[in-house]
């Protein structure tokens, strides 16, 4: 079964296009269903039916897995036994009447004005990693992005003249993002003092740069979130995700049109935008409480 999975890991590769994230992240949900089949003794693919999957699913619960990481779990073998019958190594999906778990839709978290001042506030401007995180933070604020996008930045990325971004999105879907001049000003910096000094005599592709030379990671990006957030007193939980949240939420709040935000964050789906309208609402019902005479 493994040779299967590794036909349907190139098979994503090649035709869909699809991250090196994403082909991890099915991978890994993939590998999680093998190895349940080889545990129950599972060896020929066609064997798999209705039930057994059901009994995976069942599993995957009691092994304390929320209903969110089931559904993407779900979503992974669905397209694996899709990709299976179109090559006709199976004649029957057994996956297809099964429905994903209800997820119940959180709310994300957002910073205030005053919270994304602070976080902006925090790194040291006298030093090349200073000047270099402000211009990450300055990036992502002003436009959106996402963390894997924001780190896999080029130089040719950046159209400092007119004052936008070529992004490469989920599936390798280019957008073009506006950036503030607050954002192309902090960039122009680092470019001009910081990059050069991380870099010393290397080269790099990449925009964002560590003091060894090599492209800045999600995980290291993530870190220094994290410090400045600690650092500067902010109280809410950070996530990699944040920033990308209160710049959408910071948008809705000031007339910006659902489409418009839906195509600066790369969404396919205008519904996976529409979370940032009960943000909003959320907000107009806290201030209702807190000010109205009779709330």
């Amino acid at each position: 079964m493994n040779n299967l999975q590794d036909s349907f890991i190139s098979y994503l590769a090649v035709v869909k296009g699809l991250s090196k994230n994403t082909l991890e992240s099915y991978g890994r949900d993939i590998s999680k269903c093998v190895a349940y089949l080889e545990e129950r003794g599972v060896v020929d693919i066609r064997e798999v039916d209705y039930k057994v999957i059901l009994d995976f699913l069942t599993h995957l619960r009691e092994q304390n897995l929320n209903a969110r990481s089931v559904a993407r779990i779900l979503v992974s073998i669905k397209q694996f036994f899709k990709f299976l019958l179109a090559e006709k190594i199976i004649e029957k999906d057994p996956t297809f009447l099964i429905r994903p778990p209800k997820i119940r839709t959180s709310i994300p978290g957002v910073l205030s004005l005053s919270g994304v001042e602070k976080l902006l506030s925090a790194p040291d401007g006298k030093t090349p990693e200073g000047v270099r995180d402000l211009a990450m933070l300055e990036v992502l604020y002003a436009t959106g992005i996402r963390v894997t996008e924001l780190v896999s930045l080029q130089l040719n990325s950046v159209n400092f003249e007119l004052g936008y971004l070529m992004v490469y999105g989920k599936g390798g879907k280019e957008r073009i993002v506006p950036v503030g001049d607050k954002a192309i000003a902090n960039l122009k910096e680092y470019m001009n003092t910081s990059r050069p000094s991380l870099l010393k005599s290397r080269k790099s592709v990449y925009l964002f740069v560590t003091r060894r030379g090599g492209k800045m990671t999600r995980q290291g990006f993530w870190k220094l979130i994290k410090g400045y957030a600690s650092r500067t007193g902010i109280g809410k939980k950070i996530s990699p995700h944040t920033l990308r949240h209160s710049f959408a939420t910071h948008l809705l709040e000031r007339g910006a049109d659902l489409r418009t935000i839906q195509i600066m964050l790369g969404h396919s789906d205008i519904s996976t935008t529409q979370i940032y309208t009960h943000i909003e609402r959320e907000r107009l019902k806290e201030i209702h409480r807190k000010y109205h005479p009779r709330s």
